[in-house]
């Protein structure tokens, strides 16, 4: 009986804008089967119909810092005064069961979750150009052009670690790129560095055929 190939970590980042979201959420209802989307942890009050284990691991402060004691977490930062972070257990179940991980996270997490497993998958999500995002944060119509202004700056030195990434993904026509997402991490499970297991059994199969004939 073939073994189970255990699933990839998929790590999503992108400028603000750029419809990493979106992309992410078409992904999940098209191939809900194939991905698990990583639920974090965090030390805030559940919000109205937010459920444990769905939105969130809803956990107290003291609760999350002893995660953090027993490197229980992947990454994890204090943003507004709470704790957001990304549990392992949770990640190393989902992959040794043979799903997909993904994680929508910034560049420096991303880096840490590349330290962590070398094997993830890194995919940067970006419009055709630099008027597409500019033109999207206006058209949300939720930021002043203060916040705008900020959030183009800081996609400037987010691009500057762009070649950390394995892929890059442009995000212009919504199902295009979500299909050409899930092509790019289908083909990743034909690499021969994640099939080892198959190479040494045909291998060895071969082998045997291979002592037949020299009988």
């Amino acid at each position: 009986m073939e073994q189970k190939q255990k699933g990839i970590l998929v790590v999503f980042s992108g400028f603000s804008g750029s419809g990493k979201g979106t992309v992410m959420q078409e992904l999940m209802r098209l191939y809900a089967k194939d991905y698990a989307l990583s639920v974090s942890a965090t030390t805030r009050q559940p919000r109205a119909q937010e459920e444990d284990g769905r939105e969130y691991f809803f956990k107290t402060r003291e609760e999350f810092e002893k995660m953090i004691e027993k490197n229980e977490l992947i990454e994890y930062a204090l943003y507004v005064e709470n704790y957001y972070g990304t549990p392992k257990a949770y990640v190393e179940e989902q992959l040794a069961a043979g799903r997909d991980v993904i994680l929508e996270i910034e560049i420096q997490g991303a880096k840490k979750i590349k330290e962590m497993f070398p094997d993830a998958l890194l995919l940067f999500v970006a419009p055709k150009d630099a008027r597409t995002l500019r033109e999207r944060l206006i058209l949300r119509g939720t930021e002043s052009a203060e916040v705008i202004e900020a959030r183009l700056c800081r996609a400037f030195e987010e691009a500057l670690g762009m070649e950390a990434y394995d892929y890059l993904v442009i995000n212009d026509e919504l199902m295009e790129c979500v299909k050409e997402v899930h092509s790019i991490i289908r083909s990743e499970h034909r690499k021969i560095s994640r099939n080892q297991g198959f190479v040494e059994k045909i291998r060895d199969e071969l082998k045997f055929f291979q002592k037949e004939n020299e009988i």
